[in-house]
């Protein structure tokens, strides 16, 4: 049987692909800044930083994926979210004359946003090879090859700064959120996207118990991921206003394990925890692709795989920005809301 792929938002209909076609778009450095305040440069590491991810190895793994024959074959997922993000975006009633895509991959934002919307994007990336082939859009694009943990742009200078499926592999995720907040303009916006902690579930059982059986004890083979009830917290402390986290869930079924494994590698997603383990025996992979289909097969024989994605929105401050009221200022008690009905109907009769 050949491999398929289907995918199965949770909560919403079925979703049809789009497959854009691929151009090369050309691009030039922005001015960099020589020192952001309260921002360290590239080359220097944070004291509080955990040191999780191996990042030389996730710029591999994204090369090598942007190089294969046929990319778009593994981008169902970074498209479809991708095309989330961007309807965020019309949701706000403004234009955002200059725009930046942070660990933007091949561009999957910007193939669905239109230039009367954004009037030139930027798109950072850390592999070189997604930033030479970025998918055709209409606007103006400039790429920057840049670490999303170091963002080499001045203070205040986007109106607007976006991000998909690339933050939960910074080592340092507060001062991530720190700097894109640095370069927002004031009421700027900030639109995001990141994998959250109940991705790939199925994955991770099946191989921890299988490894378990096979090997007397397993090690970490899917990465890490930030629990949601921290996610608002750190954008607050990184300096976000009127902030928005919502989270939602994408099913895809493949065929078994071992394609699911392929398409993960495909769209440049392969694990680079330092701790992770060299390799699996091979024994403990079949056991693993026999754990799965047992205890998640669906009834056509396909695996599930689901992708838990959190989705945040954060304003930097501004002084035109409405604020809560002082405590105690309010003129009307909760009891009294049980009574709303009662006093609208009395003012229409006095009326």
């Amino acid at each position: 049987m050949a491999p398929f792929r289907e995918m199965l938002p949770l909560t919403r209909l079925w979703l049809q692909w789009r497959r854009p076609s691929v151009a090369g778009v050309p691009g030039k450095n922005l001015g960099v800044r020589k020192v952001a305040s309260g921002v360290s440069p590239p080359g220097s590491a944070s004291p509080r930083t955990l040191n999780i991810f191996d990042r030389d190895l996730k710029r591999k793994q994204k090369n090598w994926a942007a190089r294969q024959p046929e990319p778009m074959k593994f981008e169902y997922l970074k498209e479809e979210v991708g095309s989330r993000i961007a309807d965020r975006v019309y949701d706000i009633a403004r234009d955002f004359p200059l725009a930046l895509d942070v660990g933007c991959g091949r561009g999957y934002i910007a193939q669905n946003l239109n230039k009367e919307t954004v009037g030139k994007f930027f798109q950072v990336d850390i592999a070189e090879n997604a930033l030479k082939n970025t998918l055709e859009t209409e606007i103006p694009t400039v790429t920057v090859l840049a670490d999303e943990e170091f963002l080499p742009f001045r203070e205040n200078t986007f109106d607007l700064v976006v991000s998909s499926l690339s933050l939960h592999w910074v080592n340092d995720l507060p001062r991530a959120l720190e700097q894109i907040n640095y370069v927002l303009k004031p009421d700027g916006v900030f639109i995001g996207a990141m994998f959250g902690g109940d991705t790939l579930y199925e994955l991770r059982c099946s191989l921890q118990l299988a490894e378990t059986e096979r090997e007397g004890g397993f090690s970490p083979h899917v990465s890490p991921f930030t629990a949601v009830n921290d996610l608002g917290h750190l954008l607050g402390r990184a300096g976000f206003n009127t902030l928005t986290v919502d989270t939602d869930e994408i099913q895809v079924n493949y065929p078994g394990m071992f394609e699911l494994m392929e398409d993960l590698q495909g769209m440049g997603e392969s694990n680079c925890a330092w701790n992770r383990k060299a390799l699996l025996h091979r024994d403990t992979m079949l056991a693993a692709a026999a754990v799965y289909q047992e205890m998640y097969r669906n009834e056509d024989g396909s695996v599930p795989a689901t992708y838990q994605i959190y989705y945040m929105i954060g304003w930097k401050y501004h002084d035109s920005q409405a604020r809560p009221a002082e405590r105690g200022s309010a003129t009307v008690s909760f009891g009294e809301l049980g009574k709303i009905n009662n006093l609208i109907s009395q003012g229409k009769k006095s009326q």
